[in-house]
């Protein structure tokens, strides 16, 4: 199932690419929340959903296609789905943004993938089964003494800065989309503070990667892990890192 993904993924990237390449014949809509929507939006979430459900079955939950709670909480297995996530990435060609694709079972993370096509980056993990960058494993083994953080490029926050200014955290490394968990799970940056509005779909194929690699993430509400398939799709500001970090940061 996950190499099939995988190349899901891929060609998913492949379409994106086509309108990257050619930005100025693309069509931008915003939406309610401001966020730019693009043709390459639209087709890769369609290739995606019809190729998860041709190939699998379980229903999608896409950032483009979200099926009304009154439907959606009777899923037991399902993909959670964000066909373009890092849009004003892709409009900035930035070069950071990415195709999320997540397998959710029983309210849990499963399988994961994240492919960032304008840099061939394919980062993907299985329960049980590891991590992996473009086919090799990977693992946060970092042992720095001096941390050095992740934020975003274009969601960051006050509350952000006052977080890494609190903890003395001065060197900070900014990217993309979903591409920050995966520079996380490979060891690149030790901590992620979100303190920024998104969404299950942002970092549900990450959650599964960042567990396989000695991380996770813990919402800064429940000081659990992430839930899934809630009424309401946002998620609570979170931190992601090592978990002898998290055990640092995060009073549990």
């Amino acid at each position: 199932m996950l190499q099939q993904v995988v190349k899901i993924a891929k060609k998913a990237g492949e379409i994106i690419l086509k309108y990257y390449n050619n930005l100025s014949d693309i069509s931008v809509q915003y939406k309610e929340d401001h966020s730019p929507l693009t043709t390459a939006d639209l087709k890769s979430n369609r290739y995606i959903t019809d190729a998860l459900e041709k190939n699998f079955g379980f229903p999608v939950i896409s950032e483009e296609s979200v099926p009304e709670y009154t439907t959606r909480k009777n899923f037991q297995t399902f993909w959670l789905v964000d066909p373009l996530d890092g849009t004003k990435d892709f409009l900035a060609k930035t070069g950071q943004f990415t195709v999320n694709i997540a397998l959710i079972e029983s309210g849990i993370p499963t399988l994961g993938v994240i492919y960032v096509p304008a840099m061939d980056l394919m980062y993907y993990a299985q329960k049980g089964s590891g991590a992996f960058l473009n086919g090799k494993p990977i693992f946060s083994h970092s042992t720095r003494k001096r941390l050095i953080a992740t934020d975003s490029v274009f969601h960051s926050s006050m509350e952000t800065q006052e977080f890494l200014k609190t903890n003395g955290i001065t060197q900070v490394l900014k990217f993309g989309s979903a591409l920050k968990f995966g520079k996380l799970a490979e060891g690149v940056i030790d901590i992620y503070p979100r303190f920024e509005g998104s969404k299950e779909w942002d970092i549900a194929a990450g959650h599964v990667i960042l567990k396989e690699t000695g991380c996770s993430i813990i919402d800064l509400v429940t000081k659990q892990e992430p839930a899934y398939n809630k009424l309401s799709m946002k998620n609570n500001f979170f931190i992601a890192g090592k978990n002898e970090i998290l055990e640092r940061y995060v009073k549990l």
